[in-house]
């Protein structure tokens, strides 16, 4: 019933392979130049046939009546059995000679009707007079006829020239040439599905790819798609598509399992506070101020990784669009915003031309994120903090450092800090989440640079990132 229904749905379009369009075009076009060639060839051949036929015949008439003209001549002159008389007689043409009274004195061959005008002209005292017929049938056959009068009415002559069997040609010449365009046509007709087939073949294959995605939601197929041509470039097109969207996939899923880990920890003890709560009348002040002190500083820890979580799925997929920007002054609304916040003396250093595209909100946060990694882990404030913009390090490219004096970053730990949760040893006794550096490094590559960390001379970190490049 429900294939009756589809069958039956108005307006379901028929699907149509692009191979039989591109086949069916090709053979259409062929067919199309074929008939067109066809029809001028044969026209043109016909009409040259026949106008020479025409002009053989009456080459003939105008040598018979010369000849009349010039001599007195009878009807015995033009005898069959005379010699010479073979010299008005070309091929597919016919002599029949007309006594003075019209009657035949000589049959042609085949014997040739006689009409009253032609017996006028046989009774005609001018010699070289014509008179002419068309499309007079003879037996199965059509001849066209002169008769010309020899004068003193002493008779005429009577000149036919055969047109049916030239027809007949010119008919055989059509029915091949018809079967030689059917032949074109079927031929252009294979070859342009041999054609179509080449040429969509690796279309189909990515056709057949695109499906196997929608179908399974698998990403990670290859796509085996070559060629230096549109179809090639759309192969590998697609293919460098499926490799981001695969690992944007794969991303989210990173974030999502550490995002999961991360928020077990401070949830659980959330929970075990909030459980404590219930026998709060029991506490002691001393423990009843500790909870609420520490219910607060985990609702803040949570927040705050909530909050970078958002940042940096929402660095993932930033609809900001690019302008361009000044990273000094970016960088001098950060540096005023973290000296209030902290209490400490950052100072800002920049060179060169510092302006760049990119998204200002983007790159606020990842400066901000920056001095303030710098001015926890550097508590002890033997220095100022330094925020330095360069610009350009290379073609195109601007530097971003920010430099403190705490008690720096260890070997092993330096290729790792830009990971997603990661914290060092030393920095686990301290608040945050370890997303901080990780938007760092987000915030970098999104605008064609990189993130970079390393250890200070004299003691310290130097952490920053390029944009640009």
């Amino acid at each position: 019933m429900g294939r009756l229904r589809r069958l039956l749905a108005p307006g379901r379009p028929k699907l149509v392979s692009l191979r039989t369009t591109f086949a069916v075009s090709f053979a259409a076009v062929t067919a199309a130049v074929t008939i067109l060639v066809g029809i001028l060839s044969y026209g043109s051949a016909a009409r040259l046939v026949r106008v020479d036929q025409q002009s053989v015949f009456t080459q003939v008439v105008q040598d018979v009546q010369d000849e009349v003209r010039q001599h007195d001549m009878d009807p015995e002159d033009f005898s069959s059995s005379r010699p010479g008389h073979d010299l008005v007689r070309p091929a597919r043409t016919d002599v029949q000679v007309l006594g003075a009274q019209g009657q035949i004195v000589d049959h042609g061959n085949p014997s040739l009707p006689v009409t009253s005008r032609d017996k006028a002209m046989a009774l005609a005292t001018t010699a070289g007079k014509v008179v002419q017929h068309k499309d007079v049938r003879v037996d199965e056959d059509l001849f066209r006829i002169a008769t010309v009068s020899l004068g003193g009415g002493r008779g005429a002559v009577q000149v036919a020239q055969e047109f049916s069997d030239t027809e007949d040609l010119l008919r055989t010449l059509q029915q091949r040439t018809l079967i030689l365009m059917a032949a074109v046509v079927v031929a252009a007709g294979l070859f342009g599905w041999w054609l179509a087939r080449r040429i969509t073949r690796r279309l189909v294959i990515l056709t057949s790819a695109a499906e196997d995605v929608a179908r399974t939601r698998r990403l990670g197929i290859e796509v085996p798609v070559a060629g230096l041509d549109e179809v090639g470039r759309l192969g590998r097109a697609f293919d460098r598509m499926l490799g981001r969207l695969a690992q944007s996939e794969e991303d989210q899923r990173r974030l999502v399992q550490d995002a999961g880990h991360e928020l077990r920890t401070p949830l659980t003890s959330l929970r075990t506070n909030i459980s404590l709560l219930r026998r709060i009348d029991e506490l002691p002040p001393a423990s009843r101020d500790e909870l609420v002190a520490d219910l607060g500083q985990e609702a803040r820890e949570l927040t705050d990784l909530v909050n970078e979580l958002v940042d940096l799925a929402a660095g993932q997929s930033d609809t900001e669009p690019p302008q361009q920007v000044d990273l000094a002054d970016i960088a001098e609304e950060v540096v005023g915003v973290a000296r209030r916040r902290s209490g400490r003396e950052i100072v800002l250093r920049t060179s060169g031309d510092t302006t760049t595209d990119g998204r200002p909100g983007m790159l606020q946060r990842a400066m901000s994120n920056l001095v303030e990694n710098a001015a926890k882990f550097d508590r002890g404030g033997k220095g100022p903090i330094e925020v330095a913009i360069t610009g350009p390090d290379r073609p195109g490219t601007v530097r971003v450092e920010v430099l403190d004096r705490g008690p720096g970053i260890a070997e092993g730990d330096l290729i790792r800090i830009f990971d997603r949760f990661y914290r060092a040893a030393d920095a686990r006794s301290l608040p945050g989440s370890g997303l901080g550096l990780s938007i760092v490094r987000e915030v970098a590559m999104a605008h064609g640079g990189a993130p970079f960390a390393f250890r200070r001379e004299g003691g310290g970190s130097v952490i920053g990132f390029t944009v640009g490049g």
